[in-house]
């Protein structure tokens, strides 16, 4: 049961990251040719709370905190990654160098349903895990979601 409260809880915290970037992005003067400095803000703020839990963590005990080198680089490597998708959503949200920014309701659900189909991709290619017929038809079905949010028609009322 603990496991199912805390994947509905990352679960939550995830939409509201997504969400607070939008939302974020919605407020970027129209004058801006970067959207860095709130980039920036948003990496100092995951830092100032990672810390947080680290000292929490230190001051109650009882943890080891090394990890494998490998581990430290992984980590770095997700770093990587996601801090050029955080500069990458503002500026898609920000619409800074683009035409206009773009809907939470298209890019998030995008962006997250296509993460599901690389991560499972990953997982069975790289990672040699296994690959069931209902994953199979549930990234199919969410490779026609995404197809079908940028097929827009126009409805006459």
């Amino acid at each position: 049961m603990a496991a199912i409260i805390l994947l509905v809880t990352v679960t939550v915290l995830y939409a509201g990251y997504n969400l607070c970037i939008k939302i974020s992005g919605t407020h970027i003067p129209d004058t801006a040719t970067t959207t860095i400095l709130a980039t920036l803000l948003l990496q100092t703020a995951a830092l100032i709370t990672s810390s947080l839990f680290y000292s929490y963590l230190a001051v109650t005990g009882g943890y080891t905190f090394t990890l494998t080198n490998s581990a430290y680089l992984w980590a770095i490597l997700a770093g990587i990654c996601i801090g050029a998708a955080e500069i990458g959503y503002l500026y898609l949200f920000g619409g800074v160098g683009l035409s206009k920014p773009m809907d939470a309701s298209v890019a998030i659900p995008s962006i997250v349903a296509g993460t599901i189909v690389i991560a499972l991709l990953f997982s069975v290619f790289f990672l040699k895990e296994s690959l069931a017929w209902n994953q199979v038809i549930g990234s199919a079905l969410i490779l026609c979601g995404i197809a079908v949010f940028f097929f827009r028609q126009s409805v006459a009322p």
